[in-house]
């Protein structure tokens, strides 16, 4: 199996779209750091790591056209894919520079539900046969990704390409929401206005607060599990005060699942439980606020049409775009 991800492959014309699409991303924000470059916190060192990224992505293209294979094709996507870790973080940047938006959210929470549900949640059910689960749910987000991705390289290789311009697509809209849109979310927002004010369902404005504070909010419960420190370490690795709406967790997941669908019906199967349980989590965990949820699947089948459409116009190949085959 090995040798035969080092046969050469037919090359696809051109750069892979996956490619393009993280270039116009960079670019794109490339110039809003110039345009904002006296309020930036450390504007030519993100203009560098972006220059950094071009490079190693054309040494990429270099290597696969010089020895075409699956492995250099894998290497090309997988980079890019690699990268939303970076992205994610580098959301905040730019939203910083905004006035807070939380207190709406809140307040459109409180009217909805009559109460902040990721604030009572965890307290409801701080027992670990419960909270275990639901961080187990929250950390299965990447290795859904990974699972996806992978399933995709083995098994059906021919959408492979098309697969990772989904998802980097995806995002990509996502992190362009996340860098204009500055809305926190619970686990952020609440620690700034005080639990007595989350109590009495009083939402205050908070400006600019976020632009110097990115403190958490723990959630209660019984004992701190496997789970529960593996979320922890996620949360200190690069967690902070952006991208709550929607919520790209439960708009990815639910891509995945629609791709999984498309191909393996066994394996959608497999990945359901871990999907039901990181929508439920993102609110358990005080990620998000339901409405968030509710954002993420709506924009998540959008995004989902949106970027399988784009794809097929863009590439214009029977071979590269056509969903008439298994997979797509």
């Amino acid at each position: 199996m090995a040798l035969d991800w080092l046969q050469r492959i037919k090359p696809s014309k051109g750069e892979y779209l996956v490619e393009l699409a993280a270039m116009i991303y960079t670019v794109l924000t490339s110039c809003m750091i110039i345009v904002q470059y006296d309020k930036m916190d450390h504007p030519l060192q993100m203009l560098l790591e972006r220059l950094g990224i071009v490079v190693v992505t054309i040494v990429l293209v270099f290597i696969y056209r010089r020895y075409p294979c699956k492995v250099t094709a894998f290497m090309r996507v997988g980079f890019q894919l690699a990268l939303l870790s970076y992205w994610y973080p580098d959301t905040y940047e730019f939203n910083r520079l905004y006035p807070n938006l939380d207190h709406l959210f809140a307040e459109a929470e409180q009217t909805l539900f009559g109460c902040q549900p990721a604030y009572w949640f965890a307290r409801k059910f701080p027992q670990m046969w419960i909270s275990e689960p639901m961080n187990l749910g929250y950390v299965a987000y990447f290795p859904m990704i990974a699972v996806i991705t992978c399933w995709y390289f083995v098994k059906h290789f021919e959408h492979f390409e098309k697969i990772g311009f989904v998802l980097t697509v995806s995002f990509f809209i996502y992190y362009i929401i996340y860098d204009l849109l500055p809305v926190v979310g619970p686990q952020f927002y609440f620690p700034a206005i005080g639990e007595e004010n989350v109590v009495a369902g009083v939402f205050p404005a908070v400006g600019d607060y976020f632009n110097f504070h990115s403190e958490l909010l723990p959630y209660t419960q019984q004992g701190h599990g496997f789970f529960y420190h593996l979320v922890e370490l996620s949360h200190e690795a690069g967690e902070m005060p952006t991208a709550a709406f929607p919520s790209s967790h439960v708009g990815v997941s639910t891509i995945i699942m629609l791709l999984g669908w498309r191909s393996s019906k066994r394996l959608t199967l497999i990945l359901l439980p871990f999907y039901i349980l990181l929508c439920i989590s993102t609110v358990y965990i005080q990620a998000h606020y339901i409405i968030d949820v509710l954002a993420g699947w709506l924009s998540g089948y959008l995004l989902y049409v949106f970027s399988c459409w784009a794809f097929r116009r863009l590439t214009n190949s029977p071979v590269r775009g056509d969903s008439s085959q298994a997979g797509v």
